[in-house]
């Protein structure tokens, strides 16, 4: 009996030791099973993360903040329907009336804007058809009148400048002929002058209307000009502006803080019947954030990759010290350069990483990023109240208000970093915004840095919309040149905002005639054209 019991005792314990094992195994499983599932679910978070980024980038707003401007485009077709009702109204009324429709209504309110004190007048005076007492007594004195300004456009128009060169002589001796010499062209003997070439130039790498919708253009008023002809004329151009272009590197290796970006450029390929991906590297100069004495610059060139080493070549012989950049892992080399002037010193962009939150807060409506995004726009806030005062208000503003900002701001990423899934796009923004910390703070080390790279990133944008209209280059030649229009253009648009001085840049091609900035306080002075007409010229009735 005993035997009995210890037996079933024994089994009773294999049968439990059986089931425990069972247990853990099943415990094992189930854990492997939700640790897969926690998994696929995270995947999926990240796949609808991916989706959300790509239908805002091809639907979306481009921009991370919304300007009250876009708020109206929809009502721009109604403002125009409601123009038509009220001209229809002022009609009918000064019919019902009986008055003049120059009588201006006093009840209506319109925007007329403020007219530039720069442009020219041109009065006319409207008198009445008679200025004789009616009763016969003579003339009327004037005691006054009614003035109304309007804004008028002529249309651009072409016109053909001719040139006449007189030669004298002297009938009374056998002396030599005697004529001007003939002014030097950029196209000799050719159909265009300088401000032709540069109203090219600048429709296609300022206003990003390609040589083909140009000719369209020019064919509606007679003028047929092919696209190889414009080129031609933009090549020839090209060739006269390389030495601005030098004296514009030439200054910002003298700047001690520069931005750096860079943007694809697509170029045909010859022989493979596509375009190959090269890239236009962006280099900035700009001190107008603390008012700074410089003017900015702004200086493309092209490469056949993304590589750092293209970073380095193009930064070559520069002796700055800060580079304003983003994280791209190919500046990274800038740090190991062996310089008189020490290595360059990165200060990396808030924008990039404000950039990353505000997408995922779209995205994903997640409160740790929507609150990232408010501690970021508190810095922005701050910068925006010192912008354009000297450096060093800049610095006391930032140690007193934003430092205390960013030092609350690195331990809230840490602690929010080990509450949530290391794999998920949030843990990955906020191990970009840990990693590249020292970079991010160094804006609290010097009132000439600043908070982002937004100079170069704008600078940028007129080579994509040309980009996107002009799709590609035809060679890699041709991705030089088109750097080096825009390098030009950018300069001038930032100079003095006129095609007046992309004219006289192209004409002014001497290096000695090259002034550096800061000897005058306009721009356009010192882009006076060296081709430029006699003195003693006279327009004649055939130009």
């Amino acid at each position: 009996m005993c035997s009995k019991w210890r037996m079933s005792i024994a089994a009773l314990r294999d049968e439990n030791e059986q089931l425990k094992a069972l247990l853990a195994q099943t415990q094992a499983a189930l854990s492997e099973h939700q640790g897969a599932l926690a998994a696929s679910e995270e995947a999926r978070r990240r796949l609808e993360v991916i989706l959300g980024e790509l239908r805002r980038e091809k639907f979306g707003a481009k921009s991370e903040k919304l300007r009250p401007d876009q708020y109206h485009l929809p009502l721009e077709d109604v403002e125009i329907a409601q123009g038509i009702m009220d001209a229809a109204q002022e009609r009918a009324e000064a019919v019902i009336q009986g008055r003049s429709r120059s009588v201006p209504d006093q009840g209506s309110h319109r925007n007329r804007g403020c007219l530039p004190a720069h442009l020219p007048r041109v009065e006319r005076i409207i008198e009445p058809a008679s200025t004789l007492c009616p009763c016969g007594c003579g003339a009327m004195t004037k005691i006054g009148e009614d003035v109304s300004k309007r804004l008028d456009v002529i249309p651009a128009q072409w016109r053909v400048l001719v040139t006449r060169r007189p030669k004298y002589i002297c009938r009374r001796c056998s002396g030599p002929v005697v004529q001007a010499h003939a002014p030097e062209h950029v196209v000799p003997s050719g159909l265009p002058t300088e401000a032709a070439i540069a109203h090219v130039i600048v429709s296609k790498f300022g206003d990003h209307t390609p040589f083909y919708r140009q000719a369209e253009i020019y064919a509606r008023q007679g003028i047929r000009l092919d696209r190889a002809t414009l080129g031609n004329w933009s090549g020839r151009a090209c060739f006269h502006l390389q030495p601005i272009a030098d004296h514009m590197r030439r200054r910002l290796a003298m700047a001690d803080r520069l931005f750096m970006d860079e943007t694809t450029a697509p170029v045909l390929d010859p022989g493979r019947g596509q375009t190959k991906k090269g890239y236009f590297w962006a280099i900035v100069s700009d001190d107008r954030g603390h008012s700074g004495p410089s003017p900015p610059i702004v200086l493309f060139r092209y490469a056949s990759s993304r590589s750092g080493a293209f970073a380095e070549q193009f930064l070559d012989g520069f002796g700055g010290r800060f580079l304003q950049c983003d994280a791209y892992d190919g500046y990274n080399r800038l740090t190991k350069v062996a310089r008189l002037q020490g290595s360059w010193t990165l200060v990396h962009c808030w924008s990039h990483l404000r950039r990353r939150f505000v997408k995922l807060a779209r995205n994903s409506k997640s409160p740790i990023a929507e609150a990232a995004v408010r501690h970021i726009a508190q810095l922005y806030a701050i910068e925006a109240m010192v912008r354009g005062s000297s450096p060093d208000i800049r610095l006391a503003a930032r140690r007193e208000h934003s430092l205390p900002i960013v030092a609350a701001l690195k331990p809230w990423f840490e602690k929010q970093l080990s509450m949530i899934s290391s794999g998920s796009t949030l843990a990955e923004d906020i191990r970009y915004a840990l990693n590249h910390w020292q970079g991010l703070t160094r804006f609290l080390e010097d009132g000439r840095l600043e908070l982002d790279t937004n100079p170069v990133e704008n600078a940028i944008r007129p080579v994509c919309l040309t980009r996107k209209n002009a799709l590609f280059a035809g060679h890699e030649i041709g991705a030089e040149n088109w750097a080096l229009l825009a390098s030009i253009v950018a300069w001038c648009w930032h100079g003095c905002r006129s095609c007046a001085s992309v004219h006289g840049s192209s004409r002014r091609h001497h290096r000695h005639r090259c002034r550096p900035w800061g000897e005058s306080s306009s721009v356009k002075p010192r882009l006076r054209s060296v081709f430029r007409p006699p003195r003693n010229a006279r327009p004649t009735a055939e130009a």
